[in-house]
């Protein structure tokens, strides 16, 4: 049944739409709903609400669009799937544009990322490094904490290359022990 029997009226000559929109749009409606929807709810991947709410804004669109119809066809099924395909697929686009939107629970809940762990650490090897003796002390500063080279190191403190080794051996040890004894380490 086409939309102008269903309105009770006949077509209009030339087939295009007069000014009773409403009614062609309440004709349009009973007549292509069902069609539609289904049509569009596979288009949404099952979402039957976001579907009608597609359906509905195809309606509004073909409301906004009555006097320009062409109800000569057999059928406005083809103008009202591809108004809806391309309603859904302008959904899509603006989604993927956008930015994800989150409740403020969320938000609030999500964790920060800040370096407190790493200047918490930090804190505490400089204390422990406060415990060892002024000779352990130097050549951790020269070799890990300035990262020079034994023989660099051995040239700033003008020691021997043997003697950094074993006192950089040692001095890692001797820190070890402090750190496992405030609980830092296993």
């Amino acid at each position: 049944m086409s939309p102008w029997a269903a309105a009770g009226r006949p077509a209009p000559a030339g087939g295009h739409v007069s000014r009773d929109d409403d009614a062609i749009v309440t004709a349009l409606y009973r007549a292509y709903r069902d069609p539609l929807l289904t049509f569009v709810v596979r288009l949404t991947a099952g979402d039957r609400g976001h579907a009608e709410d597609v359906v509905q804004e195809t309606m509004v669109r073909a409301w906004r669009e009555a006097g320009r119809l062409d109800l000569s066809g057999p059928s406005l099924m083809p103008w009202l799937a591809t108004v809806a395909r391309r309603i859904v697929i302008d959904e899509h686009r603006r989604k993927q544009v956008r930015p994800s939107e989150s409740g403020e629970g969320a938000v609030a809940d999500m964790p920060v990322d800040d370096d407190s762990t790493a200047t918490i650490l930090r804190v505490a090897v400089a204390d422990a490094m406060r415990e060892l003796s002024p000779s352990h002390r130097a050549i951790l500063n020269e070799t890990i904490l300035r990262d020079r080279t034994v023989n660099q190191a051995a040239a700033g403190l003008g020691i021997p290359v043997g003697t950094v080794k074993s006192r950089v051996y040692y001095a890692l040890r001797a820190l070890q022990v402090v750190l496992a004894e405030r609980g830092l380490l296993p």
